[in-house]
């Protein structure tokens, strides 16, 4: 099988890339296995005209777009190995599929560390977040704990209380510094030091924070700051640099990497995680994917490209 691009990942950065290049009359593979990193959430939200729409609801109508555009193929499998071959790249699918493409675009995505605390997982994407510009203005006068190890969470609570009131700092247990402890008092955010043995609540909305000791902290939502990493190792076993944040470095006109034909689109790169600037990076790298196709066919010159 031979693509003009092989697309890895279909999240709303890869989708955009996908529908640009249908529009741009390219061979485009896009592989995505299902793993988009807002699927718990309820909402995307600051997506102007689809405000509050469901991710899924999002993806099923990118892709029935994408339906339109017979040049491209939408293949829902996992990329297991991209290599350099001469001027193109050789591709191989977990299901089989294996191929060639002249240009890779890596919109691969993040996965969060979420916190090891029990009841967790049923609140996740519902009351309990990583991401403020995403769903922090749903919390304004609702009272909403800070969740870090160490300084994490007192920092994060600060930065929360441009958005909210109520604000609780979680450290779990570990050691909130001097600095940061006295910030917080300069703000006048409680701090709960004490391990926390699990968070409670039905139906996706958190209820209270239980501790190891001391009294339970009622809560309606709790955002959390404890990193992320990269969802696939394609783009370390490619070469691409990578900056002190583990993303990926760009170049910030064309979304290329430092390999060449290799671009990048979405939170892979690690700078603003939104949907919309999701987006908006695929579009522009499938853009500059057309360019470059343009240019070593002859239809025009870089200086005068459009």
């Amino acid at each position: 099988m031979q693509f003009e691009v092989l697309i890895v990942g279909g999240g709303p950065a890869g989708l955009s890339a996908a529908l640009i290049l249908g529009r741009c009359h390219r061979k485009a593979l896009l592989c995505d296995e299902g793993r988009q990193r807002n699927l718990s959430s309820h909402a995307i939200h600051g997506l102007v005209g689809r405000e509050g729409r469901s991710p899924s609801d999002f993806l099923d109508e990118a892709l029935e777009e994408l339906s339109r555009y017979k040049s491209v193929e939408v293949r829902g499998t996992r990329v297991t190995d991209i290599v350099p071959a001469n001027e193109a790249f050789k591709f191989v699918c977990a299901d089989g599929t294996h191929g060639t493409a002249s240009k890779v675009l890596l919109a691969t995505g993040l996965v969060d560390e979420l916190p090891e605390v029990a009841g967790l997982e049923p609140l996740y994407g519902v009351s309990v977040h990583h991401c403020l510009y995403c769903d922090g203005f749903e919390y304004a006068g609702k009272p909403a704990a800070a969740y870090g190890k160490g300084d994490k969470g007192a920092e994060l609570a600060i930065m929360m209380r441009h958005w909210m009131s109520d604000v609780v700092a979680c450290s779990d247990g570990t050691e909130v510094s001097a600095k940061a402890i006295r910030k917080l008092e300069e703000y006048k955010i409680p701090l709960r030091s004490e391990p926390i043995r699990s968070l409670e609540g039905a139906d996706g909305e958190l209820a209270r924070i239980v501790f190891e000791s001391g009294p339970e902290l009622p809560r309606t939502g709790l955002f959390f700051s404890t990193g992320c990493h990269q969802a696939s190792d394609l783009s370390e076993s490619l070469g691409c640099a990578r900056n002190e944040k583990g993303g990926v470095v760009i170049d910030p006109d064309t979304e290329e990497s430092s390999v060449p034909g290799v671009y990048v689109a979405g939170d892979v790169s690690r700078d603003v995680l939104l949907v919309a600037v999701a987006i908006a990076e695929g579009a522009q790298a499938a853009v500059s994917i057309n360019k470059a196709f343009l240019r070593r066919d002859g239809f025009c010159e870089s200086n005068s490209m459009p």
